[in-house]
């Protein structure tokens, strides 16, 4: 019954394409399966967001270059009850992502601004009131905040919520000519460019190493904005099918595990709205460039 049903779905061409893309879905891997991820890009361990909009919040895991920083930034290990902490570990408001893009502009931080004071900031933190003469809690006080805000800017609006968490890649030369979606796996990036010029960015993710995605030049085959796996039944929003059965398409996987997980060679987005207005954009045949 099985094969009949297959045979069915065979017929045309069309459909025969679309069979040939359902090998494409998250894979249902534990959080320590990221090195699977981390195995189709060579610094995906050491990138600086292994999982997205997150700074260690409870339960997460973080890459924190210090474990205990978070513990030493707590409000109640301050060395005196009379300093009033203005932002601490475990807070999470629009000042705390103020805070982010500031360290990010004293290059004290390198991860997008989440608003979420974990154990990244904490750090970050730490290490500017090493510096300046400051006592080192990990906490922001006023002496700290004054400090911060005299030597940096106030941060722009892309600054505060940028277009990727991950910083875009040098196009690849192949990609500066024409329509093209220039995919970077070494910064896990994809720009919509138009004749050199970069029209938009998102964050993507790859294919692990027993699924890659295919590398090279290839063209947009054939666009679904509705789309399921027939192998694996996961939706595949925004599809657009550039190499046989691998597309470039939304992954609520990808949205809510990040790095953590995987696809099946396909090019996940996680950015639902970005990608939606970049598949009304992308016509059949525009060119696709998968790169190192």
């Amino acid at each position: 019954m099985q094969r009949q049903r297959v045979i069915i779905r065979t017929i045309g061409v069309a459909t025969a394409v679309a069979l040939a893309a359902t090998a494409c879905g998250p894979q249902k891997t534990e959080p320590v399966a990221s090195a699977s991820s981390a195995s189709s890009s060579p610094t995906a361990g050491t990138s600086p967001e292994a999982s997205p909009s997150t700074d260690n919040k409870p339960g997460e895991t973080s890459a924190s270059p210090s474990a205990s920083a978070s513990a030493s930034a707590s409000p109640s290990a301050s060395p005196s009850p009379s300093v009033k902490q203005i932002m601490a570990n475990g807070d999470e408001n629009e000042q705390v992502r103020e805070l982010q893009a500031r360290l990010r502009q004293l290059k004290l931080m390198s991860v997008a601004p989440t608003g979420f004071y974990g154990s990244k900031t904490t750090a970050a933190v730490k290490s500017y009131q090493s510096k300046n003469g400051l006592n080192a809690t990990g906490s922001v006080d006023e002496a700290t905040w004054k400090k911060i805000e005299g030597a940096s800017k106030k941060p722009t609006a892309d600054e505060l919520r940028p277009s990727t968490v991950n910083e875009v890649d040098a196009p690849d030369p192949r990609c500066m000519q024409g329509r093209v979606m220039c995919i970077s796996k070494e910064s896990r990036t994809l720009a919509w460019m138009i004749d050199g010029k970069v029209v938009s960015t998102m964050d993507v993710r790859f294919g692990s190493e027993n699924t890659p995605t295919r590398e090279g030049v290839f063209n947009v085959g054939w666009k679904a904005k509705e789309w399921t796996s027939t192998i694996y039944h996961t939706p595949m929003p925004y599809a657009m099918f550039f190499s046989g059965g691998q597309a470039v398409h939304y992954s609520a996987d990808f949205a809510a595990r990040g790095y953590n997980g995987a696809s099946h060679g396909c090019v996940n987005v996680r950015d639902k709205g970005k990608l939606s207005a970049l598949f009304n954009q992308v016509q059949v045949g525009d060119k696709v460039v998968v790169y190192w």
